[in-house]
């Protein structure tokens, strides 16, 4: 049974190409799929991709990227490198920068030898943003010339960048013809493995699917057989094979390969034996470069082969030709590979140690004699550690380290740290070598770590550089602490403020440089996160004094941005005001000030009640992170901004669809939170009670850690969860989440509190009810508890939103038993709930509670106006939960919502219409939209809106035009 070639048909794998034609067709719509393929060493995933690549030539442009094997180290992005390779072979260097766009420079940090026509990276701080940017642009673009097959193979051996750029891909790409595969080995994947966590984000994707190649049976073994022999082996032969190679497509051609005797009993016993067995059979010049060859990895360049081949280059022809003719070695125009990855593994294995240190040896020593071409660090670190050469592995590591960070790799470039840091006390003056202490290597590892979200380990590392650097070295010590410190708040662990303080006690006044400024400005912005607004303006003021000596213009702008926030939230609103416009100025092109400024800014101006000029800060950093290639990566913190005022502006279908897409692109951990706090309210609100309920839950413990740091998180979660509670009839769970505004000790955030004491009086409302009708919660004191609430409201009256959302915590409390049943009251908090500058939701809130105070008053006429108005405005915004309660309202009063409709008012000479509503009349008789009508009258549509409401509720009208006729018809 010999056979030198592998099975001519592809067998047992219909199903999978049925799955990948089906992929490929749904792609070819303009919707981007991505298909994982799993499955063991052997069982024929190449295969089957580089079959699905044949068929589909004719339809798509291929692009190939390989995962390589360097041990426990990826190589940075090599799977991309590859892809963008492939496409600028297709398409031409010049094609493809001009589609890079502002990404070029990017392009060039993935791609060296495009350097020469970009030039460096002039904008560094945009960094891993606009590489993942630029490779989704060119995907995208691209693939409206032609679909794209993306393919990335052994996605076990990937580095983390690769993972996180594949992982980026994946969740942006939303409309192009792209079809991306990736494969890995299942059986190299075990527990702890980074590329878990990858694949089970991956399983969230509604538009990826992942599936594993199963083992053949008995009888697809058979037609395997009789592919590669040309007819079928006899029965004990057949059962022979099938048992060894266990259904392995790969082991059953090297069995069918071996056996010329047609004696089952002389097949290979082990695996080894049998990845070996070809390769033993070959001559040993052939064997010899076999052996060369495994040491240069999965696939070596002939160029590469041809510089460290000791013999004739006939000889490595003939070994070459030899070895792909025993099907051991494939080749294409420029390279060789193994057949499969476990031959070269095995032949690998069994290099001798001498011929281990010499092959790599010449690897490394021919990489370095072309370093600066490409990118060659990482490979060159690997061929001197495998060579056992310490003394050139640590410097090869440090240049790799240096390589990795240069195109934002970050985990490679930790991972280089760490090959150093375990080589160091081997070498001989390894100070000198490194051009660096042993601390100063230790800290860069860190930040490495920290950059590739190893938080914890990012952690030990600087624990680490503490331990070894002596507190007499001050600014080492102290550049030290301020990390740590900065580390700690990016993993949402509290000990910021002591450590920082401690940093800023070692460095003295005047000292050179911005150490000093850095670490009072952070310690700053600690402080305003923590409410201790006087401290954060008093520091930032002499961190923004510190950062002027020092000639930094970006810490500068820091430290005035920090100010603003906190000057505003004390009632400096104008100081503050103009501290925030300073900041933007002294930003500049400063890509992470100018980022902070309008987060800050638009969120001030949001806080403010200012939701349309908050939008549109929003907006111009949306736009000019398009214009800098990072829309879809810093861009979405300026997004997830933007969230909260489309919500109260009453634009609640953009809202969620911004927080669906900006959650899908792994925002920073703070912005998570905020952005899943927004999503529990939108589910609330539109009436999804018990998800909204759900997502609380899952996210609770996170939320709790980013609200022990961040006093807003803490109240902001606290009006939520209070909500949440309240919609469950659990007015004592709904207390517990929302007496956190009157905590002992606490400080106050009026935009925060006025909220979110409004909640307070409702819940205090509900526990009184509770007690007068069962007697039960007679422990809770409610007016001792409204007495606490109200101290702290009249605190805050300095606060624009202030009167508005007093209005509604005095309706929420009045009546007689406190019970919110004073129809003047709500009366106040519907005028109230108009204004411009709250929530959209609330006056619809406001309505529904008016009707509810009316019933209570024996009023069903002007219930029912008001539920019907209540019911209108809550369905224009998709507010269910408020459209529940009316017709709950409604059911227990015997109010009919659909049918009779409220007595018709006076038209429009009534008293009831104020002049401006005569005036918004008038135009609405013109035709005019609510935005014509703003303009025309210089207020937001919002209040325009207000406006037409209130007319169609005192006319009783049910439309615009019904309103216009009334109006304009004889009493």
């Amino acid at each position: 049974m010999t056979s030198s070639v592998s099975s001519p048909a592809m067998i047992g794998r219909e199903n999978d190409l049925v799955n990948l034609r089906a992929a490929l067709a749904d792609s070819l719509t303009g919707v981007p799929r991505g298909i994982v393929i799993a499955g063991e060493a052997g069982i024929g995933k190449t295969r089957l991709l580089d079959e699905f690549r044949k068929e589909a030539t004719d339809r798509v442009l291929p692009l190939v990227g390989q995962c390589v094997d360097l041990g426990t180290v990826g190589a940075p992005y090599a799977p991309i490198m590859n892809v963008l390779r492939d496409l600028i072979a297709a398409r031409g260097v010049a094609a493809v920068l001009d589609a890079a766009g502002p990404g070029q420079e990017a392009l060039a940090a993935l791609l060296p030898e495009l350097r020469t026509t970009t030039g460096e990276m002039r904008q560094p701080e945009l960094g891993i943003n606009r590489i993942h940017e630029v490779v989704a642009v060119l995907l995208e673009k691209f693939s409206r010339e032609t679909p794209l097959l993306v393919i990335i193979e052994d996605l076990h051996w990937a580095d983390g960048a690769t993972r996180n750029l594949l992982r980026f891909l994946l969740k942006v790409l939303v409309s192009g013809r792209i079809l991306i595969l990736l494969s890995y080995r299942s059986d190299d994947v075990p527990r702890g493995h980074p590329l878990r966590g990858f694949l089970s984000e991956l399983e969230r994707g509604r538009r990826i699917d992942r599936w594993e190649l199963r083992r053949l049976s008995r009888s697809q073994v058979r037609k395997q057989a009789k592919a590669i022999l040309g007819w079928a082996p006899d029965a004990i032969a057949l059962e022979s094979v099938f048992e060894r190679s266990e259904g392995v497509p790969f082991f059953v051609e090297e069995l069918l390969g071996l056996d010329d005797s047609g004696d089952s009993s002389s097949l290979p016993q082990t695996l080894s034996e049998l990845l070996l067995a070809r390769y033993e059979r070959l001559s040993e010049p052939t064997q010899h470069l076999l052996r060369l060859i495994s040491a240069g990895g999965v696939r070596v360049k002939h160029d590469l082969l041809s510089s460290v081949f000791d013999g004739e280059p006939g000889a490595l022809d003939d070994g070459a030709r030899e070895a792909v003719q025993a099907n051991v070695l494939v080749a294409d125009e420029n390279s060789y590979a193994f057949r499969h990855a476990l031959v070269r593994e095995a032949i690998h294995a069994d290099l001798l140690p001498g011929e281990r240190t010499r092959f790599h040896t010449r690897f490394a020593e021919a990489l370095e004699a072309t370093s600066g071409e490409r990118p060659v660090a990482a490979w060159t670190s690997y061929h001197w550690s495998e060579a056992h050469d310490v003394a050139k592995a640590f410097p090869a590591s440090l240049d790799a380290m240096v390589e990795a960070k240069r195109s934002y790799a970050y985990s490679t470039a930790a991972q280089m740290g760490e090959r150093a840091l375990g080589l160091w006390d081997a070498v001989t003056d390894a100070e000198a070598i490194a051009g660096r202490p042993k601390t100063d290597l230790l800290g860069q590892t860190a930040s490495a770590l920290r950059n590739a979200g190893e938080g914890e380990r990012s952690l030990a590392m600087v624990n680490v550089a503490l331990d070894e650097c002596p507190r007499e070295d001050w600014a080492r010590y102290a550049r030290l602490l301020r990390d740590k410190a900065f580390y700690l708040a990016y993993s949402g662990v509290p000990g910021s403020d002591e450590i920082l303080t401690e940093a800023l006690d070692l460095v003295p006044e005047g000292a050179a440089g911005e150490l000093r400024a850095t670490i009072i400005i952070g310690l700053a912005g600690r402080y305003m996160l923590e409410a201790r607004l006087d401290e954060a303006v008093e520091l930032a003021n002499t961190g923004f004094a510190e950062a002027q000596r020092a000639g930094s213009s970006a810490q500068s702008s820091v430290a005035s941005n920090i100010m603003g926030v906190s000057k505003v939230q004390i009632g400096r609103i104008d100081e503050g005001l103009a501290d925030l416009e300073r900041a933007r100025i002294l930003a500049g092109d400063n890509r992470t000030a100018l980022l902070r400024y309008r987060v800050n800014a638009s969120d001030v101006l949001y806080l403010l009640g200012r939701f349309e000029e908050a939008m549109e800060l929003a907006k111009q950093g949306l736009d000019r992170a398009r214009e800098l290639g990072v829309e879809r990566s810093s861009g979405v913190i300026l997004a997830s901004n933007a969230v909260d005022p489309l919500f109260d502006l009453g634009d609640w279908d953009r809202a969620d669809a911004l927080i669906k897409r900006s959650l899908d692109l792994d925002p920073p951990i703070a912005f998570t939170q905020y952005l899943q706090r927004a999503r529990m309210r939108s589910t609330l609100w539109r009436g999804n009670v018990d998800a909204a309920a759900e997502q609380y839950r899952s996210q609770r413990s996170a939320m709790s850690r980013l609200a022990g740091m961040e006093e807003q998180s803490s109240l902001g979660v606290a009006r939520v969860a209070g909500e949440i509670a309240l919609a469950q009839n659990d007015p004592v769970t709904a207390w517990e989440r929302v007496s956190v505004v009157i905590a002992q000790g606490r400080r106050p955030l009026p935009a925060y509190d006025l909220s979110l004491i409004a909640v307070a009086g409702r819940v205090v409302a509900a526990r009184r009810a509770t007690s007068l009708r069962s007697g039960a919660d007679s422990e809770f004191d409610a007016d001792s508890a409204e007495a606490q609430l109200r101290t702290l409201l009249e605190r805050e009256s300095f606060w624009p939103t202030f009167s508005v959302l007093k209005a509604l915590f005095e309706a929420e409390v009045g009546g007689d038993s406190g019970l919110g049943t004073d129809v003047d009251a709500w009366n106040s908090a519907v005028q109230a709930t108009g204004d411009a500058r709250v929530p959209a939701h609330l006056f619809p809130y406001a309505l529904a509670r008016l009707g509810e105070a009316q019933v209570a008053a024996g009023d069903k006429v002007s219930a029912q106006e008001s539920l019907v108005h209540a019911a209108g405005r809550a369905a224009e915004l998709g507010a269910g939960l408020i459209i529940a309660s009316v017709r709950d309202v409604a059911a227990r009063a015997g109010i009919v919502l659909d049918g009779d409709a409220p007595s018709r008012r006076k038209p429009s000479d009534s008293p009831e219409l104020t002049a401006r509503e005569r005036q918004v009349l008038e135009l609405l008789g013109q035709g005019l939209s609510n935005r014509q009508i703003g303009e025309r009258l210089f207020i937001s549509a919002k209040t325009a809106s207000v406006h037409v409401s209130a007319i169609l509720r005192k006319l009783g009208a049910s439309s615009r035009t019904e309103a216009v006729f009334l109006a304009r018809s004889p009493v």
